[in-house]
């Protein structure tokens, strides 16, 4: 038996690709898109560390041409959901039982394969089934990746060596059990990290997984269990689950082993999987555990002392970056009237000058959304403000799915601040603005505060420190994540700590040690050295 106490000491985020013209790794990734082109795989179920085929079948294709297919893969049915829990189950004591370092290990080696060996075999799934462009697809899909398994490695070690003090005579521990049960995992399209995160924080800790990937991401997901298997993940321990939510869905939360459920999506799926849940409650061993990061409206606001060129920077960055298709995303602006005409100068120059297009052309900022619903329904958001006199069209405004699903980035202009797309999420390339008087800062903070359900992102522009005071006091629980002259996407793993309250979830924080705290059921052991033998106190005693 190995007794080395092991210290996992605070990693650094991994370095970022620039993919620029003449660097090797362009060439590479270039290399990689045209071989994963020209292929067509074959996607199985994976339970229990084998490849389930059920012949129902998807396809896998590119958002950016949705006429060429990339895969085909195998669709779940009842029947390998259940194969699927029995596999975790049995799973679970060989990998709860698994020394812890021994599970850091294999978590530490699947980072450093994604950030060699299997890096533009990522990123080019990731870019070519997700749309995503070259540097998207690296800050995604390479290096939040790898930075999760590399940091929830570190933040897992911390939480181990936190335990109780300890008395003469008496020894105190904390045992960090994992939960009682299995861990059912929903993974978005948008991030390859996320679909990552959601399987392996549970997995640090020792517990297995049930996972429901996108079916819009699969091909990058499937790779990612291929470099889970490589780096020595036992098999069972995630289960990879293509197929239609509603029939995974019914059997796993039909099952008394449901331990807990970690999910990244709408609003309206996840107010369903709390309804489920508390109709089910008496079928539980446990109280699941219900971890869940949703929707967003996700705010700027600037301040009259606002720097123009910093404002619109971080307004077209944060606003139409992979097509607005992040739950940070920005959606909604609130500028002042003194600062409007010279921002939206540039704001036009810069959406002028942005391309669209193929994820293979570096040249392009921004490319597909990523199916034809997704398509429908941000267009009607935009045909909304077209009919609407209350809201103006600046530019953008236009779609085409003939090819793929291409929409303009599209920058709306309002008179109503409860304007629909200044309320409601829309998660694609559209940004609402509205215009307001520059002696009424502190009544435009309130209004943003209370026009969104939602409490995920938001950024305030100034450079008048008490504006930045004001703003941070008035805006507390607007946003999880606040950012001050930055963009409010971009958040870095171990450096800010991602996550919302309101109507945009549990705020358990992904990237951080309070995530990771959520996959344990920790128990107190005492053990008293010399136990007494008589029953009799001291103040028992006669005078």
């Amino acid at each position: 038996m190995n007794h080395s106490i092991f210290d996992f000491k605070l990693p650094r985020n991994e370095p970022i690709f620039t993919y620029a013209p003449g660097t090797p790794e362009r060439a590479a990734l270039k290399l990689e898109l045209a071989r994963q082109q020209s292929l067509e795989l074959e996607i199985p179920l994976i339970i229990g560390g084998q490849e389930v085929k059920t012949g129902k079948l998807g396809k896998v294709v590119m958002p950016h041409n949705h006429q060429h297919v990339l895969a085909t893969y195998q669709m779940v049915t009842a029947k390998e959901v259940a194969m699927a829990i029995e596999a975790a189950m049995q799973a679970k004591k060989i990998w709860s039982d698994m020394p812890w370092e021994d599970r850091a290990h294999i978590t530490l080696k699947a980072a450093d394969l994604l950030a060699g060996k299997y890096r533009y075999v990522i990123n080019a799934a990731t870019m070519l089934g997700q749309s995503k462009n070259a540097y998207q697809a690296e800050i995604d899909s390479a290096c939040e990746v790898i930075d999760f398994l590399r940091f929830n490695v570190y933040f897992a070690n911390r939480i181990y060596k936190e335990q109780p003090a300890s008395s003469d005579g008496v020894i105190n521990k904390t045992e960090y059990r994992p939960l009682e049960g299995f861990v059912f995992a929903v993974s978005p399209f948008n991030f390859t990290a996320i679909a990552s995160n959601l399987n392996m924080s549970p997995v640090i800790m020792g517990n297995t997984t049930v996972w429901k990937p996108a079916t819009t991401s699969i091909l990058s997901n499937y790779y990612l269990m291929k470099v889970f298997k490589e780096a020595g993940l036992p098999d069972g321990v995630i289960n990879f689950l293509p197929g239609q939510g509603s029939v995974i869905g019914k059997e796993v939360f039909a099952h008394r082993d449901l331990a807990g459920i970690h999910f990244t999506g709408s609003t309206s799926t996840f107010n369903f999987f709390w309804r489920q849940l508390a109709e089910n409650l008496p079928t539980y061993k446990n109280y699941p555990k219900i971890v869940g990061e949703t929707g967003g409206k996700d705010f700027i606001i600037a301040h009259p002392s606002a720097n123009v060129d910093e404002l619109a920077v971080g307004i077209v960055r944060g606003a139409y970056e992979y097509q607005g298709q992040k739950c940070s995303a920005a959606s909604r602006a609130y500028i002042p009237a003194g600062l409007w005409p010279a921002v939206k100068a540039k704001l036009v120059d810069m959406l002028a000058r942005i391309k669209m297009g193929d994820v293979c052309d570096f040249s392009n900022l921004v490319n597909a959304v990523i199916d034809e619903p997704a398509f429908d329904s941000i267009m009607s958001y935009i045909e909304k403000a077209r009919a609407s006199t209350d809201a103006e069209i600046i530019i953008g405004g236009k779609g085409d799915k003939s090819k793929g699903f291409f929409i303009e980035p599209t920058l709306i202009l309002t008179k109503d601040p409860h304007f629909i797309t200044m309320e409601e999420e829309i998660f694609g390339p559209v940004l609402t603005v509205f215009v307001y008087p520059d002696e009424d800062f502190e009544a435009t903070l309130d209004l943003v505060d209370s026009t969104s359900p939602y409490g995920l992102t938001g950024a305030l522009f100034a450079t008048e420190r008490t504006a930045i005071i004001k703003g941070c006091e008035k805006l507390r629980y607007a946003a999880g994540n606040f950012y001050v002259n930055d963009k409010p996407t971009g958040a870095v793993v171990g450096q800010q700590p991602f996550g919302g309250a309101r109507g945009s979830g549990t705020n358990d924080k992904a990237g951080g040690s309070m995530n990771l705290l959520r996959w344990v059921n920790p128990r107190t052991i005492k053990e008293t050295l010399v136990p007494p033998t008589r029953f009799e106190y001291p103040f028992m005693q006669e005078p």
